[in-house]
């Protein structure tokens, strides 16, 4: 059974590194469920992976041609920054200092639900990301991608 998260949830890091997973994201998931991978972003954030998807994934890189030296170049920058971590009894889960730094993390963060997984930006670069996304090249986006025609140009 695939499963896929809704919503953006706002938190704040504390100074330590956590920040307390918003209840509406808790609510979406598994009964016990405390246990993910935190990675880099194909963008400047980080990705929250359960571990029913991170390890599929896992799977599937580990069996890519390790001879290819554009497999061993993803490979490093992909896995090189993945983290296990667990959500402590208060629900909160800290975020390793390499992954802050890789995303700009400052003190306001927002959970972006993506499918299976999500995405934790800093609030505000992710608000500019839609202030400078017109609604033209949002519908272009939309055509491309919902046509299959997604390598073409903007």
């Amino acid at each position: 059974m695939s499963r896929s998260f809704l919503g953006e949830f706002e938190a704040t890091l504390d100074t330590k590194g956590r920040f307390l997973i918003p209840a509406g994201f808790k609510k979406q998931l598994k009964e016990g469920e405390n246990t993910f991978v935190l990675n880099r972003g194909l963008e400047k954030c980080i990705t929250l992976y359960p571990m029913d998807v991170w390890e599929p994934l896992s799977k599937q890189i580990n069996s890519l041609n390790q001879f290819d030296p554009n497999v061993r170049r993803f490979t490093r920058q992909f896995l090189g920054g993945a983290t296990e971590v667990e959500m402590d009894g208060a629900g909160r889960m800290l975020l390793p200092q390499t992954l802050k730094e890789h995303a700009d993390l400052q003190k306001d963060i927002i959970m972006v639900a993506v499918g299976d997984k999500v995405e934790i930006w800093d609030a505000t670069k992710y608000k500019k990301f839609f202030e400078d996304f017109s609604p033209h090249e949002f519908s272009a986006l939309a055509a491309q991608v919902m046509t299959g025609n997604s390598e073409t140009k903007l």
